[in-house]
Formats: C-alpha cells, sequence, structure tokens
C-alpha cells in the first residue's frame, strides 16, 4: 500500500528531527556568572538595589524580571531547551526539583577566591561569595537530593557548563585603571583554577562539558564608553579596542591548552571548548549574518547618547534608562550583556558548530 505524500513527507520530517536530536541527557547543570544566572540573587524576591532585577529586563520571554541579566532566555537555557529539559532552576531556590538541572552560576561570580582580590587592592570591588570553588560545594550540597545513589552513573549522562568564567577576574582591576597588559599576568593563576574546577567536577562522574571562554571585552559597549580613545591605532578594523580583546585572547589561548591538557588526562571525558570570543566578534563585526541589524548600539540603556547609547548613571534598569522595542535586533542588551537574540544564535553556535570544539551534538 502507498503511503499519501503528505504523509510520507511527515514521517521523512519525523525521523530527521529525531536523528538531529536522538542525543540525550537527563539533566544540564552549570556554573558561572551574570552570562549565565537564571536568579540565584532573587530567590526571595527582586532586591531593588539590582538594577538587573528590575524592568525591562525578562521582558521578552518571561514579562518580568527573573535574575537573568537579558531580555529574556540565556545560553543555558537554550541549551536546556534542545534536550527537552526544563529551564534551569537557580540552585539557591527552595522546593525545586534538581534532578533534571540546576544552576549555581551567580551575578559577579569570579573563578579566584576573595583573597586573591584583597591581595592586589581591588578587594572592594568583589561584591557576591560565589567563586568557582563555592559553586561546586553548592553543587555537591545537592547532589542528595538530585542523585542518591550511583551518582557518578547519573552524572555521566548530564551536560555540564562551567563558565565562562574569568571575565570578572580582570574587570575590578581594569575599572580600578590598571592596564590590560597588567591584568594580563593574572590570566595563568584564573586558567589554573578554571581547569582545578573543571578536575574536580569530572571526579563528581561529569563527563560531557563544554567550558566557554571570556568574550571580547574590547567590543563591548562599555569598555568602548569608558575606555575610548582618540588614537586610531587603539582600535582594530571593527572599532574595538586591540589591548582589551588582547587579554581576551591570551586567557583563551592558555584555556585552550588547559582543556586540551585534561582531555588528554581523562580520555574519557567529552570536554567542550565554547568559542564566545570569535562568534560575538563575528556578530559585532557582521549583526546581519546573524539575522541582527545592530552590532555595537545597546538596546537597554542611555537612548541617543553617545556612540553606543551607553551611559554608567544611566545603564538598562536605572532612571533615566529606556529600552529599544525590538531587542531582537541587537547583540547588546545593557552594554554588559546580551539580547535573548544573541544568546539563541550562540546557542546554535555551540550546538552544532562551527563556535565549539567539538559541538555539543555529535
Amino acid at each position: 500500500m502507498k503511503l499519501p505524500l503528505i504523509l510520507l513527507l511527515f514521517l521523512l520530517s519525523f525521523s530527521f528531527q529525531y536523528s538531529s536530536y536522538a542525543q540525550s541527557y537527563n539533566a544540564l547543570y552549570s556554573f558561572g556568572d551574570s552570562i549565565s544566572d537564571t536568579g540565584n540573587l532573587c530567590v526571595n524576591g527582586n532586591p531593588s538595589w539590582l538594577t538587573t532585577a528590575q524592568p525591562p529586563y525578562g521582558e521578552t520571554f518571561f514579562g518580568r524580571p527573573t535574575g537573568r541579566c537579558s531580555d529574556g532566555r540565556v545560553i543555558v537555557d537554550f541549551l536546556a531547551e534542545t534536550f527537552g529539559l526544563p529551564l534551569p532552576p537557580p540552585s539557591k531556590a527552595t522546593g525545586k526539583d534538581f534532578s533534571k538541572g540546576a544552576n549555581m552560576a551567580i551575578i559577579g561570580a569570579t573563578t579566584l577566591d576573595a583573597s586573591f582580590f584583597q591581595s592586589i587592592g581591588v578587594g572592594d570591588k568583589i561584591w557576591n561569595s560565589g567563586p568557582l570553588d563555592t559553586q561546586i560545594q553548592w553543587f555537591e550540597q545537592l547532589m542528595p537530593s538530585i542523585c542518591s545513589q550511583d551518582c557518578k552513573n547519573y552524572l555521566s549522562k548530564s551536560l555540564f557548563v562551567v563558565g565562562e568564567f574569568g571575565g570578572n577576574d580582570y574587570n575590578p582591576s581594569l575599572f580600578s585603571g590598571k592596564s590590560p597588559s597588567e591584568v594580563s599576568t593574572y590570566v595563568p593563576k584564573v586558567i589554573n583554577a578554571i581547569s582545578k574546577g573543571v578536575e574536580k567536577i569530572i571526579g563528581l562522574g561529569a563527563v560531557d562539558i563544554v567550558v566557554p571562554g571570556v568574550l571580547p571585552i574590547g567590543c563591548f559597549p562599555i569598555y568602548l564608553t569608558l575606555f575610548q580613545s582618540s588614537n586610531q591605532g587603539d582600535t582594530d578594523q571593527a572599532g574595538c579596542m586591540k589591548s582589551f580583546n588582547d587579554l581576551s585572547s591570551y586567557h583563551n589561548s592558555l584555556l585552550r591548552q588547559a582543556l586540551a591538557n585534561l582531555q588528554s588526562k581523562y580520555s574519557w571525558t567529552r570536554i567542550m571548548y565554547a568559542d564566545f570570543y570569535d562568534q560575538y566578534y563575528q556578530m559585532a563585526q557582521s549583526p546581519q549574518s546573524f539575522g541582527l541589524t545592530y552590532g555595537f548600539k545597546v538596546c537597554c540603556g542611555a537612548s541617543g547618547q553617545g556612540s553606543y547609547n551607553y551611559n554608567n548613571q544611566a545603564r538598562c534598569g536605572m532612571s533615566g534608562s529606556s529600552s529599544c522595542s525590538d531587542p531582537s535586533r541587537y547583540l547588546s542588551w545593557d552594554g554588559i550583556h546580551l539580547t535573548e537574540a544573541a544568546y539563541k544564535s550562540i546557542a546554535n553556535g555551540w550546538l552544532k558548530g562551527p563556535y565549539c570544539n567539538p559541538p555539543i551534538l555529535h
């Protein structure tokens, strides 16, 4: 009996979709900073002092602020949705089921602990207690409720996202006036801490681990505004500041080497380097190639001010700020974090390539 053509096409489509997403995970566990946070500072309500917990944050997808530093979902949300998992709940939330995922990421998180920042004289710039080591401890505290028995087996079938980490280790010194070249001396210490953190997570049972590099901070509206230079030699052809991007590139080159060493040491794991830098740089330079219109202008901020709509005294969520009507056309949401549309594009670049090595989907 011949199948009607429309039914045959439907079955072929279903078969293709199934084969594309036959890869599955039983949970997604995330560690990181404001790029990944899904609300750990807001589990008891949105604090008035936290600008990212005020409208219009969250307006696109949730219709309200959730503690995510975007107009909607962030990368780990899109990764979870791809594998049919719930959006990762913040690990500090009470009464949640963490068996399908949990997010330990928290706004402002560093890789190194407070004593390091005190030793270099910027301890007053570190304002939360969630460095990587602490986030791993939070995860260990959740483990009995996630997998009371045979944890290694359960976690071996979960997806882990560790980072990005590093941005908040460099920001305090950069914003205090230290040069990118001086700050670059911290990079080996930061990479060593990330490497040790990934090892600890492997020791708990993780097998599939995504480790993102840092973004090209010299292309960010906050940096372009605060450190603008009249010297044309300080910027590249895209309009980004070279010395700040050199710092990001140095971090990423050392991170790739550290991850290659870990992959050799733990041959049964699958360690994936997510290339935040190249994808963001391409999106800033050629937003149209990613379905966007604006690569450098901020959607939510000081509309009409300066070259980028950014003013540190009128940041998104603060008095004097306003948001655009079409965030899906923008790369930058608030000058520091990205829009939901940008995060969705980045998630796809990690899932299928070419901005993750190897891609998450295989």
